[in-house]
């Protein structure tokens, strides 16, 4: 892709959100909606004003829970679908286990993760991994599987260590199945962290959501619901520019 339809592609983007602002606005002004119901944008800014709410404190929660639940659902993921790529055993043993675990719907799960571990960070970011961690392992393992048997053979004949086979031959031609699986896990990763502070948190934007609930600050909850959505956006964007990075210029040097 040149750089003119990179260009092209961001332009639509700025202004299909231009365009949901814009509708937003005139939904809310044209139709005389309350503010109870629907606040306007400028309305919706103004709460981030109100220093009664601690934004950035909450944000930084949020975040954290967000992007430390991913983090940890990466690295697990990517050394189980390493593992059961190396062993046939393991994943005979593990990957139904894994899969009926999953099954669990992580709702329910919540209370449990409550009263083993309490409120608080902690536990939300292992909601947050709970959720994320299963799309990277399928498509990580279906990635390193997906490599040529003769480069594994060459290597192998080289006498290359297994160390040095997942280095130089299955985690590059991995890199875009795990990609996809890190895509997906970033969208739920933000659902798991604001599930886990819907459940139980004294910190969070998905704990201010419940709190202003209380109140009919639909402007607040508006905020805040914006606010998760930036930091899904910027987990989301950092996964682009490092699969742009890592994936796209390798394609090109080829």
């Amino acid at each position: 892709m040149d750089r003119t339809e990179t260009l092209q592609r961001y332009a639509f983007a700025v202004l299909a959100h231009l365009a949901l602002l814009l509708a937003w606005y005139l939904f809310v002004k044209l139709g005389n909606v309350p503010k109870f119901v629907m606040p306007s944008p400028g309305e919706t800014l103004d709460a981030l004003l109100s220093p009664n709410y601690g934004w950035w404190g909450n944000v930084a929660v949020t975040g954290t829970e967000i992007f430390a639940g991913y983090f940890l659902a990466l690295v697990i993921g990517v050394a189980l679908a390493l593992a059961f790529t190396w062993s046939k055993v393991l994943e005979a043993f593990f990957m139904p286990l894994l899969v009926s675990l999953n099954m669990i719907p992580k709702v329910a799960l919540g209370p449990l993760i409550i009263v083993w571990f309490k409120y608080g960070v902690f536990p939300n970011t292992l909601m947050a991994f709970s959720i994320c961690v299963f799309p990277i392992l399928l498509t990580t393992a279906r990635g390193l599987r997906e490599v040529e048997p003769e480069l594994l053979d060459l290597v192998r004949s080289l006498k290359g260590s297994r160390w040095q086979l997942f280095t130089k031959i299955q985690l590059p031609g991995a890199l875009p199945y795990i990609f996809s699986g890190m895509k997906v896990a970033a969208i739920l990763a933000v659902a798991g962290a604001v599930v886990g502070e819907f459940l139980g948190s004294d910190r969070g934007l998905g704990y201010l959501m419940l709190q202003v609930q209380v109140t009919l600050d639909t402007p607040a909850m508006f905020m805040a619901v914006i606010l998760i959505t930036l930091l899904g956006m910027l987990l989301y964007g950092a996964v682009l520019l490092l699969e742009r990075w890592l994936v796209v210029k390798d394609a090109r040097l080829d």
